[in-house]
């Protein structure tokens, strides 16, 4: 008997544990969500957009338990109420483009013809969800899923062990059938097993690339379609027209929100010289103003990082760094509850540069470099030195200039004035290892839906 754990980063115990499903016993779920789903897809489009609404709603109301267990699964202060506000906002968008998203691209409707390309669910859809934002990923996939008429199986991180088990509860006591919607406890055996022998129709999987390249070869064969969302090392560019102010206040808090734990959080940062003083100087009373500590405690503006070896990957990163000569900036006694474990203070580095691997892997943590360059070329330059490319953030009064410089960035987003933020309205995305498909907008309904194309011929002659 295999149990999965989440081993809680606020004290290093045991929060929460769940048996491991054998794969006959898992199969047999996802097999009856795909009978499930022939009755699901039959029910009006308004009628299951409406139950999923439902479903968002029955889980806000369990907010006092949400997010005090986020706290206590993967480490983000109370103080910042759980994942709602972009939960919601997601679910409300994806529910009010539904109708025209999936409505049928008519090419002739004549008295001799009826010819269209409509829009079918997949069948069974298997979320595989990651822990640093574990509703708010999942519910990119799960709402326009189960709208377009899909049913859905999830899977979460151990970390965060209990989301899709709460997901769910959420869903069915809002009236979404018990087999539409599921949740199920897997180690990383049977979840490959289980895609490696069809079992599901399209799959939607956030995390390493290490991970994203597990998920292509269990699928490889299958004809399963494909949603990768892999790593990032997302950049930002401060131009001299830039609002200074307001670059340090976003970047700062892109790179180091949940601890750094972002996906599209800010990890290397580009400054027009006649800047860069002023900003380093700017980012380092910034970010020395968090108080690092207990998630469960409301003054608490930064808490661990979600397990103690996911820390200890970012100083693994740093200490190497300042070994081949960058300099950090933020004073380590400003953060008494730094414990060498999940507890890690924030930082800024500068005389960076992309020999360190801490300008050019992933860091997912509270810790951000800073580079001085002369030119849009240089920056474009060193920007695009990276195999990831998730989101790009510019500053600039300019917005025909950020949309220049936007076109020659490998990326998939750009914002100017702008970082660390999903726009359900636009499609989610991304290049190189940071994986493939697209969530959310018009396409993300696209990306969950194949095509079923009607040629209808009226007469016989």
């Amino acid at each position: 008997m295999t149990m999965i754990q989440c081993i809680s980063p606020v004290d290093g115990s045991v929060y929460a544990e769940r048996q491991a499903m054998g794969f006959e016993e898992a199969a047999a779920v996802v097999d009856r969500a795909r009978k499930a789903q022939r009755s699901w897809a039959k029910r009006p489009l308004e009628e299951r957009v409406q139950l999923v609404l439902k479903g968002v709603a029955r889980l806000n109301e369990m907010a006092d338990e949400v997010v005090p267990e986020l706290a206590w699964m993967m480490g983000r202060p109370i103080r910042y109420g759980g994942e709602f506000k972009g939960f919601n906002e997601r679910s409300n968008y994806v529910a009010s483009i539904a109708a025209d998203a999936l409505a049928p691209m008519v090419v002739e409707e004549s008295a001799s013809f009826e010819r269209r390309i409509e829009r079918e669910p997949h069948g069974v859809v298997f979320v595989i969800a990651p822990w640093n934002y574990p509703y708010m990923t999942a519910i990119n996939t799960v709402a326009p899923a189960l709208m377009a008429g899909n049913t859905v199986v999830i899977k979460h991180a151990s970390q965060t062990l209990l989301v899709g088990e709460r997901l769910v509860r959420a869903f069915v006591e809002a009236g979404v059938p018990e087999d539409v919607f599921v949740n199920l406890f897997l180690d990383h055996d049977t979840t490959s097993a289980l895609i490696a022998a069809g079992k599901f129709s399209f799959i939607n999987f956030t995390g390493s690339v290490e991970g994203g390249r597990s998920i292509e070869r269990a699928a490889a064969g299958t004809f399963a379609g494909l949603g990768l969302e892999l790593g990032g090392k997302d950049p930002g560019y401060v131009m001299e027209d830039a609002d200074l102010d307001a670059a340090v206040d976003t970047l700062m808090d892109g790179a180091t929100y949940n601890s750094g734990q972002c996906c599209c959080g800010i990890e290397r940062i580009y400054v027009h010289e006649s800047l860069y003083d002023q900003f380093v100087e700017k980012s380092v009373a910034w970010v020395s103003n968090y108080k690092l500590g207990n998630p469960l405690e409301q003054e608490t503006t930064l808490g661990p990082m979600a397990n103690k070896r996911f820390a200890k990957v970012v100083r693994e990163q740093l200490s190497d760094a300042v070994s081949r000569g960058a300099k950090a900036l933020v004073d380590p006694k400003l953060f008494p509850a730094d414990d060498g474990g999940a507890y890690l203070a924030p930082q800024v580095l500068v005389d960076v540069d992309h020999s360190m691997s801490f300008m050019t892997e992933e860091t997912f943590g509270p810790a951000v470099g800073i580079m001085k360059v002369k030119s849009d070329d240089e920056a474009i330059s060193l920007m695009n030195d990276s195999k990831y490319g998730l989101t790009a953030s510019l500053w600039t009064q300019d917005a025909e200039r950020a949309g220049r410089i936007g076109r020659e960035i490998e990326t998939g987003t750009v914002f100017m004035n702008r970082a660390d933020y999903l726009d359900p309205a636009l499609c989610w995305t991304g290049v190189k290892e940071t994986g493939r498909g697209g969530s959310l907008s018009v396409l993300g309904f696209h990306n969950l839906t194949r095509p079923k194309s009607y040629h209808l011929k009226k007469v016989t002659k």
